[in-house]
């Protein structure tokens, strides 16, 4: 018989996991129905969207009371027709508030709950661990370090690694990567990694716009690259790059090549933190958010970094500057203090290479895949 699974992403990464994940199963039974909510990448991998999630992401606690209304939309009717098809299996990627609802009202209807790419209960309220304990058959991690946790608080899990080395292996070489954007291979490259959100977007790129003109100002032989997403609308990335003259080469869909070619990057906290780091690049982590927003995240995260790869490394491996040290002021001193020490830019890269280390080996996608046709069982022989 056929089984089919329901496979919930909120967010453009979790879409890229669920999408990862959902060729991965195809690939290990060509006869599963997937169904759900996710994005393109996930209808083009082969699921049934019942929900587009485009329009469901947010920055920060002020940016989504504007999107509840879709939120409860997208709720109702999903746990609508969760009851009424009653899949053998329901994925939740990540998005943690939504997913958390949703598990609650498929554990209740007996329908069986995994969850994948964890929440960060390690950072926003550890009590969320007994939650998941209640509510899902098993936990698939990407971090070694959450594999501990959950172990610890007997909650059952599987580390599979992070599926973001495979999607690496094509990048092209540092050499490659310059002659692709035009670069010389001796040339100094500083990459700006604003964020894929208009909201990150808007909060960063004025200060990093400050930043820059003081670093030209002490290095004028610095060429500066900006990794523009796809997601941003280019009318308001020329409004926000006004008055650089000319500084800051913006340039769409090559946010792998512009972090390969970089000497430093100063990059939004994010997905990109971890890419650039797996890719051995430099960075700068930077962050602002609202007021809000800050004050209330102040609250409830209890982690000394927001950095993936700090985390990772369990010590500061790369420079932060969130919210109020985010000043153009202290970005042009570290990344100069970091330009002029080739030292310095060559210890990051080591700290870097021994992160990837830790995070497994390719085929993380198909080694979870391979945990949810597990859980299947599991469930189908328990009755």
């Amino acid at each position: 018989m056929n089984k089919k699974i329901f496979i919930v992403a909120g967010e453009a990464s979790g879409d890229l996991h669920g999408a990862d994940l959902t060729r991965a199963l195809c690939s290990l039974d060509p006869e599963v129905t997937l169904v759900g909510m996710g994005g393109e990448r996930m209808q083009e991998a082969g699921v049934h969207l019942l929900v587009d999630a485009g329009e469901l992401a947010a920055v920060g606690l002020t940016e989504v009371f504007s999107r509840l209304a879709a939120l409860g939309r997208a709720f109702r009717k999903l746990r609508r027709t969760i009851a009424v098809q009653r899949p053998d299996l329901l994925i939740l990627i990540d998005f943690p508030d939504f997913n958390f609802w949703l598990a609650r009202s498929s554990r209740r209807m007996g329908i069986p709950v995994l969850y994948y790419i964890s929440p960060q209960v390690w950072a926003w309220r550890r009590g969320r661990v007994r939650t998941l304990k209640r509510l899902v058959e098993k936990v698939v991690v990407i971090f070694p370090f959450e594999e501990v946790l959950y172990r610890e608080a007997g909650v059952p899990v599987a580390f599979v690694g992070h599926p973001m080395l495979d999607r690496l292996q094509d990048v092209p070489t540092r050499e490659e990567a310059r002659r692709q954007l035009g670069c010389g291979e001796l040339e100094l490259i500083v990459g700006l990694l604003p964020g894929s959100r208009e909201g990150e977007i808007t909060h960063h790129l004025p200060v990093l716009k400050r930043a820059v003109a003081q670093i030209a100002q002490a290095k004028p032989e610095i060429r500066f690259l900006l990794a523009v997403a796809n997601s941003l609308p280019p009318r308001l990335v020329e409004t926000l790059l006004e008055g650089s003259n000319s500084l800051i080469r913006p340039l769409y869909g090559q946010t792998y090549q512009v972090m390969r070619a970089a000497d430093l990057l100063i990059t939004a906290s994010g997905t990109a933190t971890l890419e650039a780091g797996l890719l051995g690049t430099p960075m700068i982590i930077v962050y602002q958010v609202s007021r809000l927003t800050w004050w209330a995240g102040k609250l409830l995260v209890d982690v000394p970094s927001i950095g993936m790869v700090n985390l990772v490394a369990g010590r500061r491996v790369v420079p932060e500057l969130i919210q109020h040290d985010f000043t153009p002021e202290r970005v042009a001193r570290i990344a100069l203090e970091l330009l002029h020490s080739p030292e310095a830019l060559g210890a990051i890269r080591q700290e870097l290479n021994e992160i990837r280390g830790r995070l497994g080996e390719e085929g993380a996608s198909l080694r979870a895949a391979r945990e949810v046709l597990k859980t299947l069982q599991e469930t189908e022989d328990r009755g």
